[in-house]
């Protein structure tokens, strides 16, 4: 029953059977009231909200930022500027600087184009590109990552190499992964040329795009060892990872390799469940915003894994999530790591949605690992430092995942 008809109830209930009509007067003063409750919402519409919000568990801010300055820039380039002027490209370049201007890498404003494809990677929707997975290096966009059964694979794109050109167009130093990945994606059947420096030899490759295909885990089975491997943290992770654990525990493996190389991270909850294939019931990442704790993350009841012998395969671009798991693994020596100082991101953002398609990723909290330690911008120490350098890629050689392998020996 909705509200306006349990109002005709009442309004026809006063009036009874004897059809006894309400006074004008009363009828006035109770319009004058709505009217007045309209004009006091309308009028303190950011003050309630202020006030309501909090009851809910919604953090809300209602005030509101003096824009003078930017009006007057504005009307000065409307006035003067001898050119055309995108009104639309201007405020999403304001929304960027004014965002920018935090000095959080992790803080950063999408506009509905980067937003979709924020939320595509997080998700492996990566439609038609050439199947590689991109991170910064010194400033310069490097391959940390070649899928299996896609283009770049086929092409011979390598680990390490370092892209210098698209499409003959130079790579700058200090683009953005997005910007670069942009470039590098496109139309099922297209091409793209890639240019790349492979230790001091530069490589051109001209690959057809496709569609490609990037769940985020998946495992084999190694003289006896479990190698699963998981390359983000995205909403289907912890069943992908279950699913390859309980194949694992069906061939009775002896020992499992956690790969998280290359794993940029992603949701907090995925995490929560991967850590919860080796421990039941423990802390597994503890949140807090000004210091005080605010949220607590704890693994499940079905630890399938425990108790077996597990090393923890990192290295520079393994970042937030994939940190959050190796940590809680290594403080409650479930675990041993193998390779290099994880990336050191100890921050938990969150996506807020904006007028447009646009996005703000904004960083909400700190995380920390069981024992209570923060590693921002330090990273998580292996328990055996193993490095893998550009020339073991290209010939083929895998030292971490030796190591990994002579630590689980029987």
């Amino acid at each position: 029953m909705s509200k306006h008809s349990i109002l005709l109830q009442r309004v026809r209930r006063v009036r009874g059977t004897n059809d006894q009509r309400i006074p004008g007067a009363i009828v006035a003063i109770g319009l004058i009231f709505i009217l007045g409750l309209g004009y006091i919402a309308g009028t303190f519409n950011n003050q309630i909200v202020a006030t309501v919000a909090p009851l809910f568990g919604a953090k809300v801010y209602t005030g509101s930022l003096d824009t003078t300055s930017i009006q007057a820039t504005y009307r000065a380039l409307k006035a003067n500027y001898d050119g055309t002027i995108d009104d639309k490209a201007l405020i999403e370049a304001a929304n960027k600087g004014m965002v920018s201007s935090l000095g959080d890498p992790y803080t950063l404003y999408f506009n509905a184009q980067e937003a979709a494809n924020f939320n595509n990677d997080l998700t492996g929707t990566i439609g038609g590109g050439i199947g590689v997975e991109l991170n910064l290096r010194n400033n310069q966009v490097v391959v940390v990552r070649v899928l299996a059964h896609n283009p770049a694979e086929k092409a011979g794109i390598a680990v390490g190499d370092v892209l210098t050109k698209i499409n003959d167009t130079a790579v700058a130093v200090g683009d953005s992964l997005d910007t670069t990945v942009s470039k590098i994606r496109g139309d099922a059947g297209t091409t793209v040329k890639i240019t790349v420096l492979r230790g001091t030899v530069t490589k051109d490759f001209t690959i057809t795009r496709a569609q490609v295909t990037n769940p985020s885990v998946y495992s084999t089975v190694s003289g006896g060892i479990g190698i699963m491997t998981i390359t983000r943290f995205d909403d289907q992770t912890g069943q992908l990872a279950r699913s390859s654990a309980q194949s694992f525990k069906s061939q009775n493996v002896r020992a499992v390799i956690l790969d998280l190389r290359g794993n940029g991270g992603g949701y907090l909850t995925a995490a929560q469940d991967v850590v919860g294939l080796w421990e039941s019931g423990k802390t597994v990442v503890t949140e807090k915003t000004n210091g005080k704790v605010v949220d607590q993350l704890t693994s499940g009841t079905d630890a399938i894994l425990k108790g077996l012998p597990t090393v923890v395969l990192v290295n520079t671009s393994s970042a937030s999530a994939s940190e959050i798991a190796a940590g809680a693994l290594q403080d409650y020596g479930t675990a041993k790591l193998v390779g290099e100082k994880t990336f050191g991101k100890g921050s938990v953002q969150k996506l807020i949605g904006l007028p447009d398609g646009a996005q703000l990723k904004v960083t909400i909290a700190n995380w920390y690992t069981p024992n209570g330690k923060n590693i921002n911008k330090e990273g998580i120490t292996p328990d055996k430092i193993v490095p893998l350098t550009t020339e073991d890629s290209n010939a083929g050689r895998d030292p971490q995942l030796d190591a990994a392998k002579a630590l689980l020996a029987p």
